[in-house]
């Protein structure tokens, strides 16, 4: 087989066939003259919401925010502990750290590398006030597990759903089953902006209301500030710009579906863990993660035959040197993920040609 270059990810394909309809929307609010706290902002938020079945949404910078915006919003912080998956990205934490509260961490399931019921009743304290659940790679944790340890000891539940825009858990959005949904709409992510922009889900107007007031400096009119509160809003442009990639979400995953499959049916090689789908869940595949004991080597060997991969996360976030003197576990299943993941090529446009080179360069390592 020829040489090809697949790199990670790429957005050719799926900008390339909305480059009018961006366009369009980028003159329509450039000629607006209006760029915060406007009408498209509003509209996405209407939107958004109504895509992931909840009444309210609240625009906000950055994923990272839409975590910590929340967890204040909650009034956790200082003494307060949250449970956290030992194995997620480190904004996850930093999101707790930020609130004054303590991270706790707790290590995931081992066939969908998520959060379950697995580890919480250990980790309970008398200090623990919240849990956040992360759908890591692009499927649901087990929010049925969650859901009841979190009501039996009376804990807040904060859904980090950065990486599963639209996922689904017995037929439910991912976003739905706890207090708020945290979203990410980085460049790389299903749902992708421009730049960086968030958003806070929630059926609780009066949460919705305080998360708003705290991204807006704390204030609902103007120079009255309620909260301590921070900047953090979606600007106008990067609102419009998610309305046009939203019409087009259903579809880029049904591609990625349709991408994993293939990698699912193709992939033979004894030496590559492939990921697994829990029951009851619907993938969108954010991350299409293998695992193996031959990790460097094997990315190295996939980077010299044009395939780019990526390790999430190399480093546990007990690892991580910010996290020096705080005293997290170094938990094993975490130090195993982080020293044997390697994600392979995922992205909107991928061709058969593109899917099958990966595949037959896996399967010959």
């Amino acid at each position: 087989m020829r040489m090809m270059q697949v790199p990670f990810a790429k957005f050719d394909k799926m900008h390339g066939d909305i480059r009018e309809e961006m366009i369009l929307k980028f003159a329509e609010v450039y000629d607006k003259g209006w760029f915060i706290q406007g009408e498209e902002c509003e509209a996405f938020e209407k939107e958004f919401a109504e895509w992931n079945d909840v009444a309210y949404c609240v625009g906000v910078a950055t994923g990272l925010d839409a975590l910590s915006l929340s967890l204040k919003a909650l009034e956790i912080g200082i003494g307060d502990e949250v449970l956290v998956p030992s194995n997620t990205f480190i904004a996850t934490a930093l999101a707790v750290t930020a609130v004054g509260a303590s991270v706790v961490l707790v290590d995931p399931d081992e066939v969908t590398y998520n959060m379950s019921g697995k580890g919480l009743e250990e980790t309970l304290s008398p200090n623990t006030k919240a849990i956040i659940p992360v759908h890591l790679y692009g499927q649901a944790a087990e929010m049925d597990e969650i859901m009841d340890f979190a009501e039996k000891h009376n804990l807040y539940v904060v859904e980090d759903c950065a990486q599963a825009h639209g996922a689904l858990y017995k037929g439910r959005k991912i976003g739905t089953f706890g207090d708020v949904g945290c979203f990410s709409f980085y460049p790389g992510k299903n749902l992708g902006a421009l730049g960086d922009g968030g958003a806070v889900t929630t059926d609780n107007k009066e949460l919705a209301d305080i998360i708003r007031r705290l991204g807006n400096y704390g204030s609902t009119k103007k120079y009255h500030h309620k909260y301590l509160g921070t900047n953090s809003r979606l600007d106008e442009i990067q609102a419009g710009l998610l309305r046009v990639k939203l019409r087009h979400l259903q579809e880029y995953n049904i591609q990625r579906n349709e991408y994993a499959k293939r990698y699912l049916e193709g992939i033979k090689n004894p030496r590559i863990k492939l990921p697994a789908v829990g029951a009851d869940r619907t993938h969108v595949w954010h991350i299409f993660a293998v695992m193996c004991e031959d990790r460097e080597r094997l990315k190295q060997y996939l980077e010299d035959r044009g395939i780019g991969t990526v390790c999430h996360y190399p480093i546990a976030i007990a690892d991580q040197e910010c996290y020096e003197g705080y005293g997290l576990p170094r938990l094993p299943f975490a130090k195993y993920i982080a020293a044997n993941e390697l994600s392979l090529p995922m992205y909107v446009g991928m061709t058969d040609e593109d899917i099958e080179y990966v595949i037959d360069a896996v399967n010959k390592f």
